[in-house]
Parts: structure tokens; sequence; C-alpha cells
């Protein structure tokens, strides 16, 4: 099945817009983005593993999570829950902080919405950066993690589905 994906990155707005399809439903493709257990199991590229901390998915929740490398190397976030509308959209604040969660000064707004037809979920997701060269600096990282860690959630859905 070819599931469309498309990456744009519009720099002088300073943002990203992502649009990607899972053969899934929505239920579950929403799960996988809002429960940490499954969110520790496909967000992080390979050979790095996601480690949540502690995640309350409501209005003023967050997430604290850390990647971390082969090497035990630690690089935390944190995501804060701004708004949610059940399976269908959710908005969130997301930056850097060191190991105690004390946040760097810039991040990112993150705006998710999950639709469904005939099975085929999309998630559209669109990431404002407060700062350009905030984005400038990680975009070519961000990029090719993000993209390998869609790759994984279509992995998991495919393992989940089957179940």
């Amino acid at each position: 099945m070819n599931l469309f994906f498309d990456f744009q990155v519009d720099k002088p707005a300073k943002k990203i817009s992502i649009t990607r399809e899972f053969d899934a439903p929505q239920s579950l493709v929403w799960e996988a983005f809002t429960n940490a257990e499954l969110l520790d199991q496909w967000t992080a590229p390979a050979p790095f593993k996601a480690r949540t901390k502690y995640m309350d998915f409501k209005i003023g929740g967050r997430r604290f999570y850390a990647m971390v490398s082969p090497d035990g190397l630690e690089r935390w976030a944190l995501q804060e829950y701004r708004s949610i509308n059940p399976q269908t959209h959710f908005t969130m604040y997301n930056c850097f902080t060191d190991a105690e969660g004390n946040p760097d000064p810039a991040g990112s707004d993150w705006d998710y919405r999950f639709s469904e037809v005939n099975g085929i979920t999309t998630v559209n997701i669109t990431i404002y950066n407060e700062s350009f060269d905030r984005m400038e600096a990680l975009l070519e990282g961000f990029t090719k993690g993000f993209t390998m860690t869609l790759e994984n959630l279509e992995a998991l859905l495919a393992a989940l589905s089957k179940k």
C-alpha cells in the first residue's frame, strides 16, 4: 500500500508541516500519540530509545522524557499539553530541558490533527518554532530522525493491528 507522506519546511514562517497516512484505525493512531507506553516504543530513531519519566495527557499536563543513546547519554525534553479534543486534535508546547526539567528558553508549538477515511488515518502535524536559529540548527537532524520515528510508528501500528 502506498501511504501518503509529506514533509514541508517554511523557513520564513519558522514552520514545519508534516502529513502522514497510516493503515490503522484513528483510535489506534490516537492512542499511539497519547499513551506513554506506546510513545516510548516509536518516538526515538534507532539506535536511540525513548524513556518517559512521567506523562499526564490532559490540558496543562506534561510528558517529561529522554532520548537515550546506546551508551546511556540522555537528552531530555518536556511537552506541555495546551488543548485536547479526543481522537481528533491536540496541541502542545515542546522544549528541551536538563535532567531536572529546567527548560531551554526557546521551544516549539505542535498542532496534531487526526482523521480517518476508509480505515486509513491521516495525521497532520504543524510545528511552529519561536526561534528561526533554533529551527535552522535542528532541521537536518530533525527531518531524518522524525521520518525514522514515523516509520517506527507504522511498524508498531501494523503489529498492534494484528493482535
